[in-house]
């Protein structure tokens, strides 16, 4: 078989891989016991970040990834007094292809979107976008460079991970057929392992006994080998029961049996047939993610045989950590199916989500750690000399814009055109440095608000509030990473200093928001 190879670019490519609602411990290089040899690989031989943040939720995530503003600026986020949210983007707000494009970069796009507009018409060069997350075995919708595909039938053969990686692949040949002297970015978006729970049943079966047994042993487990790698030390917070999804939806429980539990109660408290239902969803829940794994693995050996991964900035991460989330869509679900199958709808629910987002507490849509830390893993052999690391450095999904313009050399925000941007500062930093030493990015602080939970982070200290209402915690994450021990009592001073620190930023944002108001359009989100 011929293989093209790629003559050398003029910068690096860039790979940023981004999963679905992973927990900050589902892979087993940050700790977890599913089996994920390529991203294990990846960490080998390149860095990991301990201190690396989302948003708490899908479009925000994918809209500072892509823009390098918090989605808030960018209309991406509702914000309390201002209309719309989740509109169309300000003109200056552009996504990375638009910067990227007059220095001859070929963008690639391949997975979930989630933000306004379409690919190709935001700056891609090339696309493959499914929207239809309710079925992986059959989506509806779906469109190829902006153009609707036919629905895929039932018992087509079809995978939507599979899928995802395959367009990649048949992507980057053709990138290294006809364009092997210009550099690429790809954005490899999967879907996995987002709700609906649906995996092959050969992967569901490798990991089917893993989980018969109390899922705080589980959680211990991770914990231990967290420790050990040196990903995190201080105390493992305790399984929080009283803690639910953020929203009910009426019936939900009813259709999904009597094996379903919307707390993540004691081991001990489970009925028999509760605790082999939840065992059978953290095993499609793994097998989601080993599936995604191997996929990864599909899309590095093409870049090895197009002799372009030493040359390559491989980002993977996460939108958000996992989901408690307790929703019945699509197709509905059939309890009589077997569990993981295109009849079927589950998901993961508060006790698996607790413990795939060991060592931290709460869940999607919340601002604390679990709902905001992701793991990084970091690869790029012809730029980081470093093998096998950790990296301490706080970061955060804003930074990846920064960082990307000033690897390929551009000092300010350039449209497709060449010409400067009139634009706000990006309120991120390059992590460039950090790449070479740890600490070397020091920053201000970092800003959270979704679902109306808020927080800020400066320095080691963290304010966060769960709602409106809620009180005001204090963490001292460089003590207290995990969140146990709430300082607010003892250090009121430094509360209000950083009440009043997330209060002007709020301010700010609404401001920029009512300046640019965002028109409700929601263009094929």
């Amino acid at each position: 078989m011929l293989f093209l190879v790629l003559t050398e670019p003029r910068s690096p490519n860039i790979l940023v891989i981004l999963a679905d609602d992973l927990g900050f411990s589902d892979l087993g290089c940050y700790g977890g016991e599913i089996e994920t040899p390529n991203l294990d690989g990846l960490a080998r031989g390149g860095l990991r970040f301990t201190q690396f943040y989302n948003t708490a939720r899908c479009w925000p995530t994918r809209a500072s990834l892509l823009t390098g503003y918090y989605a808030q600026q960018v209309g991406r986020d509702k914000l309390p007094g201002v209309p719309g949210g989740r509109g169309e983007r300000p003109d200056w707000a552009r996504l990375l292809p638009d910067m990227l494009r007059p220095l001859g970069y070929r963008s690639y796009h391949s997975g979930k979107w989630h933000i306004d507009g379409m690919p190709v018409a935001n700056g891609f060069h090339r696309s493959y976008y499914l929207r239809d997350q309710g079925r992986f075995f059959n989506p509806q919708v779906h469109w190829e460079d902006d153009r609707e595909l036919p629905p895929i039938e039932p018992g087509s053969g079809y995978y939507a991970t599979t899928a995802i990686a395959d367009h990649a692949i048949r992507i980057l040949k053709q990138h290294a057929a006809e364009f092997g002297d210009q550099p690429f970015f790809h954005y490899l978006a999967f879907t996995a392992p987002h709700f609906p729970l649906h995996a092959l049943p050969e992967d569901i079966s490798r990991y089917r006994d893993r989980y018969r047994r109390d899922w705080a042993d589980i959680r211990l487990d991770r914990w231990r080998r967290i420790r050990e790698m040196g990903i995190i030390s201080g105390r493992l917070p305790e399984m929080e029961p009283e803690v639910g999804p953020i929203r009910e939806f009426p019936g939900t429980l009813e259709a999904l049996g009597p094996g379903e539990v919307n707390r993540p109660l004691p081991w001990s408290r489970l009925t028999p047939e509760q605790r082999e239902f939840q065992a059978a969803k953290m095993a499609i829940h793994a097998a989601m993610i080993h599936s995604m794994d191997r996929e990864i693995g599909r899309v590095l050996e093409q870049l090895r045989r197009m002799d372009a991964l030493e040359n390559t900035l491989i980002l993977f991460l996460s939108d958000n950590g996992a989901s408690c989330e307790l929703i019945v869509r699509s197709d509905g679900h059939d309890p009589e199916a077997e569990p993981g199958s295109a009849g079927t709808f589950l998901c993961l629910g508060p006790g698996g989500s607790t413990v795939a987002n060991t060592p931290f507490r709460r869940h999607k849509m919340w601002v604390h750690e679990g709902g905001i830390a992701t793991p990084l893993i970091v690869h790029w052999p012809r730029g980081i000399s470093s093998r096998n690391e950790l990296r301490h450095n706080v970061g955060h999904v804003i930074d990846f814009v920064p960082t990307v313009l000033e690897m390929v050399g551009l000092s300010d925000w350039r449209n497709s055109t060449g010409e400067p941007v009139a634009a706000p500062p990006l309120p991120g930093k390059s992590l460039l440095p950090v790449f070479a030493n740890d600490g070397a990015v020091a920053r201000d602080h970092l800003w959270w608000y979704h679902e109306k939970n808020r927080a800020v982070r400066s320095g080691r200290w963290k304010l966060v509030s769960e709602g409106p209402e809620g009180p005001w915690e204090l963490y001292d994450l460089e003590a207290d990473r995990t969140e146990t021990t709430d300082l607010a009592s003892e250090h009121p001073g430094k509360v209000l200093r950083l009440k009043e620190l997330w209060t002007r930023r709020m301010k700010e944002f609404r401001s920029l928001a009512l300046e640019n108001p965002a028109d409700g359009v929601r263009r094929a989100e």
